[in-house]
């Protein structure tokens, strides 16, 4: 405890670096707000200094539901270039489309059992939504690293074969507060620590 709470201290006095360490293996991230509340569905990156060579897979789907009039998930972490199938599961029909910088595009109207999809060629954070449903929303989050996952609803996410050395990472969430609601930060890490906990302020 007393580690987790020296970080935590560090991390507040220079805003601008991440002091968290990670191991070879496993490194188990919590996401908390400044009330010290579990964040849900943040997505965490970690990246370091060599470029990754050959395709990045996760075990999801690369594929986001439409059900109950909502987007299922909410938020899908995709490797840059993937294609993403949206699955048409409810009764009416929908449209998706997206101003995001890092993908513009529009999908016309179409109905039950009905899917759709669409490539996604540059990282970033890419906000969905239903021209018929203004209540539906969603996001993508596309990266360039292996080392990404979503927190759980104890806001912890778990990234395992993290390699030592220098590492930048990055947070997000849509209700994060700073520059596209990311958190951004660099730190040369150790393979003794690879429990940490990580605070964010949210709007």
């Amino acid at each position: 405890m007393k580690r987790i709470l020296c970080f935590i201290a560090i991390f507040a006095a220079v805003p601008a670096s991440w002091a968290w360490a990670t191991a070879s293996e496993d490194i188990r991230i919590q996401i908390v707000d400044q009330r010290g509340m579990p964040v849900r569905d943040a997505v965490v990156e970690l990246a370091g200094d060599r470029t990754h060579s050959g395709p990045i897979r996760f075990p999801w789907r690369m594929a986001v539901a439409q059900r109950n009039e909502t987007f299922v998930p909410g938020t899908l972490i995709v490797p840059k270039g993937s294609t993403v199938a949206f699955p048409n599961l409810d009764r009416v029909r929908h449209s998706i489309y997206s101003f995001s910088k890092p993908a513009r595009f529009e999908i016309e109207l179409y109905g039950r059992d009905q899917t759709r999809s669409q490539n996604f060629p540059a990282s970033g954070t890419v906000s969905i939504g239903c021209k018929i449903h203004d209540n539906m929303r969603g996001y993508l989050r596309v990266v360039e690293t292996p080392f990404a996952g979503k927190t759980d609803a104890n806001g912890y996410v778990t990234l395992s074969g993290v390699p030592t050395g220098n590492v930048s990472a990055t947070v997000w969430h849509p209700s994060l507060r700073g520059p596209n609601n990311e958190r951004n930060g660099f730190l040369s890490i150790k393979p003794s620590q690879n429990v940490q906990r990580v605070t964010v302020t949210l709007r």
